[in-house]
């Protein structure tokens, strides 16, 4: 009785990792490569270890071109080269530390190329891009607000809804 109750615990748990990871399997994914990334204007860490901050920032950005990507019809994959990354706010002197400051005149703004590719590698879209959001103090439902980069991912959004709007059309018909 025992083994039957462990062999159904076991297939069980094999059939929800599977049905966990299926959706991932029908959606686009992305590719993101940081260009000549200790030229960038602002990926300054404030009191946290330099490559730390860098690290772990461009790993939440990757993470959140990987969400935006998902939301592509399958098979489609979104190369991105980031030229340059301006957070929002700007690192300032406070006393012994340093610490990131967030002003209306301190904008989140990111320069970056894209590929949106099709399953057999052929270009469906490109373009390089310069985006900013001179009005990401202003927004009344932050999606992110408290979170980290919250600025930066809502400008991504923001360019990711108007740039593929035809292709997100097509995926929810």
């Amino acid at each position: 009785m025992r083994d039957i109750l462990m062999n159904k615990t076991t297939l069980l748990t094999i059939f929800i990792s599977v049905a966990i990871s299926m959706p991932s399997a029908w959606a686009a994914s992305s590719e993101v490569e940081w260009k000549d990334y200790k030229s960038y204007r602002d990926i300054h860490e404030g009191n946290e270890n330099r490559s730390r901050f860098r690290e772990r920032t461009f790993k939440q950005l990757e993470d959140h071109f990987a969400e935006l990507a998902s939301q592509l019809p399958k098979e489609q994959v979104l190369k991105i080269i980031v030229t340059d990354v301006d957070l929002a706010g700007d690192t300032m002197a406070g006393g012994i530390n340093r610490m990131r400051i967030v002003k209306h005149n301190y904008p989140p703004r990111m320069n970056f190329s894209y590929q949106l590719l099709d399953a057999n590698g052929k270009e469906l879209k490109a373009d390089t891009v310069k985006v900013r959001d001179m009005n990401f103090m202003s927004s009344s439902n932050l999606k992110y607000r408290n979170k980290a980069l919250g600025y930066e991912k809502k400008m991504l959004d923001d360019w990711f809804a108007e740039t593929f709007q035809a292709e997100l059309a097509a995926v929810s018909k």
